[in-house]
C-alpha cells in the first residue's frame, strides 16, 4: 500500500499559525531569549519551514510587529462610531484600545516593550503605528472642539499635544493594567476617561487652566 496523503494546510493559514507562536514567544520571553526552535515547536512545524516562510528571526519579528500593529489600529478605528457625541467617541476609542490590549497581551508586549528596544528598524515600525493612532485621536479632539465652539478654536499644536499626551497615557496604562490582576479593560478605559475628559470637558467649554505668571 502507498503512503496515505494528508491534506496540506494553506500557506496563509500556516504562516498565521507561525506568527501566533512567534508573538507568544517574543511577547513572553523577549526578542533575545526567543529562539526559532521554540517558535517552531510551539507552531507544530519544523524550524526549516519557519525559515522557508519567514526568512530570518528579524523578518519574523518584523512580521509580528506589522500584524499586531495593524490589528490594534483596526480595533481602535472600528470601535469608534462617528455619529455619537464627542465624549462617547473618545470613550469608545479608549475602550476599544484597552479591550484589544487586554485580549492580546503578548501582542501588546511585542509592540510596546520589545520592538522599541531592539533597534531602529523595529522601533520605526511601531512609530508608524503610533502615529496613525495619534492622528486618529487628534481628529477626535479637533472634532470635539469644533462641536463645542462651532469652529476649531483650539490651536493645532495644542490639539496635537493633547493627542500625544492621551496616547502616551493609554500606552502606559495598558501595560500597567495587563500586569495588574483584576483590572479590566473597562476599568482602565474609565480611569483614563475620568482623568482626561474632566480636563478636556473644561477646555471645550472655554475654561482652560493657565499657569501662574512668573
Amino acid at each position: 500500500m502507498g503512503a496515505v496523503k494528508t491534506k496540506r494546510m494553506p500557506r496563509a493559514v500556516r504562516e498565521q499559525q507561525m506568527l501566533d507562536a512567534a508573538v507568544q514567544t517574543f511577547g513572553q520571553r523577549g526578542y533575545m531569549a526567543a529562539s526559532m526552535d521554540d517558535i517552531a515547536e510551539l507552531a507544530g512545524v519544523s524550524k526549516p519551514l519557519v525559515y522557508l516562510y519567514l526568512n530570518s528571526k528579524d523578518d519574523l519579528f518584523t512580521a509580528c510587529i506589522r500584524r499586531e500593529a495593524k490589528a490594534l489600529t483596526a480595533a481602535v478605528r472600528a470601535g469608534v462610531h462617528l455619529e455619537l457625541p464627542a465624549d462617547r467617541r473618545l470613550w469608545e476609542g479608549l475602550l476599544a484600545f484597552f479591550t484589544h490590549t487586554a485580549r492580546h497581551p503578548d501582542g501588546w508586549s511585542v509592540l510596546h516593550l520589545q520592538a522599541r528596544t531592539r533597534g531602529e528598524t523595529f522601533a520605526a515600525e511601531v512609530t508608524a503605528m503610533r502615529m496613525e493612532i495619534v492622528t486618529f485621536v487628534t481628529q477626535l479632539i479637533a472634532d470635539a472642539a469644533r462641536e463645542a465652539h462651532r469652529d476649531p478654536d483650539l490651536p493645532d499644536k495644542e490639539v496635537a499635544g493633547l493627542a500625544e499626551a492621551l496616547v502616551g497615557a493609554a500606552e502606559s496604562l495598558a501595560t500597567w493594567a495587563n500586569a495588574t490582576p483584576g483590572v479590566t479593560a473597562r476599568q482602565a478605559a474609565a480611569t483614563l476617561m475620568n482623568f482626561a475628559w474632566a480636563g478636556l470637558g473644561d477646555l471645550m467649554a472655554g475654561r482652560a487652566w493657565s499657569p501662574p505668571s512668573a
